[in-house]
């Protein structure tokens, strides 16, 4: 039987669960089991859990759906427990260094108690210094183990459960188990703290909580705070016969949180008096003999709730609150006469069939805006698309498609009108996040650099991003996130964090590499300038951080020579450095300024690129990919990286400029091995590119179909590529 069983639910932080099963088998004291609960076999989370039980049979996941909520996901891990000693860990938390050590030497020196509570910290998700709120609580404890009577303050009504561990045999025989539904915490606690008997503290901090940016969910408003009365009638009706020393603290402490609730309206869209007279009723019937309610505000909100008189608890709170998100931040044109239009614009009605598109910062009519724009307007004719372009950009707006030059008054006026707004990157700083609107960002790429906050652990990046302030308050005003492979998902959770819905569709842009013809693939190739019966090789390295211009890192004249007669390079550049020109000379083909990548890539027989997320998206197409890596170590410290390419490859990596023509020359480019990579490439990062993500946005966002009648996702090994050039010829 292991010392302790460590359950991690894990519904809602698959992005960070890796860090949470890590510090827990990084602990120097090791005869422990790790229960990760995850929702189903083959989730995000599962598939972390089971990479890490594949490491170390310590990890025993097991599951437990959605629906049951986190007090049904510990409930499982309980039941799944073999250890004498029980503990919770949330799954975007960690256990800090030493941790298991230090609560072994605790026990072995008070012996066995029902429940050892310990400190620990609360780390701001950005910035500011870690708190320990526990800590003036634990500390007027006595020294040793203890009865529950010799320190009735402690309660368990004001630490989360995770922050005490639990004698499993202690558990069992009361039959503790969480309650159902919310605020499970506040019942788990008020249970444990009637039924213990024998209890002792440790003084230093066991877990670091990490404070999620968008506050805990029980905060916000719904009609879930019913729930909390649920649970403090629960631990009242549990209570009964409690000495009066104990239970006039644990009545104070659980009244303390209802009057935190019922002094905060906006927590309450509805029921606000329904909610203070059943707590009145919960108050005048369980309430301790000889009780005094505390001095000051509090004491006279005890008063009125004892006496039902909501009218004057209403005035006591304050008429004058604002609810919570009603205000608006101020439009913040550049022009004053604009900005006193747009104002004007936000107080009209929202249409409800107006989308507006964006791509590249209005560089263009591309990518998955593009893609969404088009099915919309093949789905949804019902709805008018405006996309957003600047200036120099208006020539290359299809025809047929309204469009709208960024900062002129029609912009504006549409961007405070429309019910959808579609991005692959983020508006401008002062659009305003209206009610009823919805924003769906479709991001444009799968990330293998630190992205969002992720980077501000790198200077040379950090400094070139801005404040990540006004970056997140961008991403809180996002309602959908799409991803076209798990791996995206969890990444943008850590690096945006925000209250959007992840919508794992697949990346509308890609949908051509599944939909175009062979005869289509021969137009772009004509357009571009191939010559026929040529192997055209498309070279896209990204940007470097800590770099000034661009430099395309490799003589491409000596490549074509070296890779062999028939071999041509089309050169696309990030689009950091597209000048609008190109610069093709003799077999070299520049394609920087070419509006649409996706064309780029049906053209090419094969891809070289670095570290450029286009590989993910290349990928669909399953057509050699060869990575020229020959700055690696430089570019994974500086910028950041969320995997190690080199170890997972999506074809040949040459460090080399001789190394990249010999796979050409020899045909290992596109040898047995090289497949053997695209394939378990293509299986992690293509996992929901079909050709059918911009039907799935449409239908879901734009008609409102529920998720489970969108089409589903075609398997990988059904789907079909885009005919590559030698299928064409052939």
């Amino acid at each position: 039987m292991p010392r302790f069983s460590i359950i991690v639910p894990s519904h809602g932080v698959a992005g960070r669960l890796s860090l949470a099963l890590d510090s827990v088998l990084a602990q120097s004291y090791g005869d422990f089991e790790l229960i990760p609960v995850c929702d189903s076999p083959g989730s995000p989370a599962a598939d972390v859990a089971a990479d890490h039980a594949g490491q170390d049979s310590r990890v025993a996941p097991v599951n437990s759906p959605p629906s049951a909520g986190l007090g049904g996901a510990r409930n499982t891990g309980l039941r799944a427990a073999t250890g004498a000693y029980v503990l919770f860990l949330d799954g975007d938390d960690t256990l800090a260094p030493g941790a298991l050590a230090a609560l072994d030497a605790r026990l072995t020196k008070t012996g066995d108690v029902d429940v050892l509570y310990y400190e620990h910290e609360r780390t701001p998700w950005w910035e500011g210094e870690p708190t320990n709120p526990a800590a003036p609580l634990l500390a007027k404890t006595p020294a040793g183990a203890f009865s529950p009577a010799q320190a009735p303050q402690l309660t368990g009504v004001q630490l989360p459960a995770w922050s005490a561990v639990y004698r499993r045999v202690f558990l069992t025989e009361h039959q503790l188990a969480f309650p159902e539904g919310q605020f499970t915490d506040l019942g788990w606690g008020g249970l444990v703290t009637v039924a213990a008997e024998r209890v002792a503290v440790l003084r230093s901090v066991v877990v670091r909580h990490l404070l999620r940016r968008q506050g805990s969910r029980l905060n916000l408003p719904g009609e879930h705070h019913h729930q909390l009365l649920d649970q403090v009638e629960l631990v009242l009706g549990a209570a009964q016969g409690l000495a009066p020393e104990r239970s006039h603290a644990l009545f104070e402490q659980l009244f303390a949180v209802v009057l935190k609730t019922a002094s905060r309206p906006e927590r309450l869209p509805s029921g606000h008096r329904a909610f203070f007279r059943r707590a009145g009723r919960l108050y005048r019937s369980h309430r301790p003999a000889n009780f005094r309610a505390p001095g000051g505000s509090l004491g006279v909100q005890h008063r009125l709730l004892a006496s039902g008189a909501y009218t004057a608890f209403k005035a006591l709170r304050g008429a004058n609150r604002k609810a919570s998100g009603a205000a608006e931040r101020v439009p913040r044109p550049r022009m004053l006469r604009t900005r006193l239009r747009y104002a004007r614009d936000l107080r009209r009605s929202l249409d409800p069939n107006l989308a507006v598109y964006c791509a590249y910062w209005g560089r263009g009519y591309a990518c998955s805006p593009a893609a969404i724009e088009a099915k919309a307007r093949q789905l949804a004719p019902h709805i008018r698309s405006v996309f957003l372009v600047e200036p120099d950009a208006v020539d290359a707006v299809p025809k047929g498609v309204e469009h709208a030059v960024i900062g002129s008054r029609k912009y504006w006026e549409v961007l405070a009108r429309a019910k959808y707004l579609v991005n692959n990157a983020n508006f401008a700083e002062g659009v305003v996040k209206r009610r009823g609107s919805v924003h769906v960002q479709t991001q444009h790429g799968t990330p293998l650099k630190k992205m969002g906050v992720d980077q501000s652990t790198y200077p040379v990046v950090a400094a070139a991003t801005g404040s990540f302030a006004k970056l997140l308050g961008r991403v809180d005003r996002w309602d959908y996130n799409i991803s076209s492979n798990r791996h995206s998902t969890q990444m943008w959770e850590r690096a945006f964090p925000g209250s959007y819905e992840a919508l794992e569709y697949g990346y509308p842009r890609n949908d051509v590499y599944y939909t175009a013809t062979a005869d289509e693939v021969a137009r772009v190739r004509r357009e571009l300038g191939v010559p026929d019966g040529k192997t055209a090789v498309l070279y896209a390295p990204t940007h470097r951080d800590y770099q000034t211009g661009f430099d395309t890192g490799l003589d491409l004249e000596a490549f074509c020579a070296a890779a062999g007669e028939d071999v041509v390079v089309l050169l696309r550049a990030h689009y950091f450095y597209d000048q609008g020109r190109a610069k093709s000379s003799g077999r070299i083909i520049d394609v920087t300024a070419h509006r649409s990548s996706e064309d780029v890539c049906l053209a090419a027989d094969a891809l070289v690129t670095d570290y450029s997320s286009i590989m993910f998206d290349y990928a669909n197409l399953d057509r050699p990919i060869v990575v020229y890596a020959d700055d690696w170590e430089v570019y994974r410290e500086t910028r950041g990286v969320y995997f190690d390419l080199m170890e997972a490859p999506p074809g040949p990596v040459a460090r080399t400029p001789e190394d990249l023509a010999q796979v050409f020359r020899d045909g290992s480019y596109a040898g047995a091995e090289s497949k053997a990579l695209r394939a378990e490439f293509r299986s992690r990062f293509c996992e929901f590119d079909d050709g059918l993500a911009a039907e799935r946005v449409v239908r879901r966002v734009f008609l409102g179909e529920p998720p489970e009648t969108v089409p589903p996702v075609i398997p990988l090994a059904e789907r079909v590529p885009a005919p590559a050039a030698t299928l064409v010829r052939s």
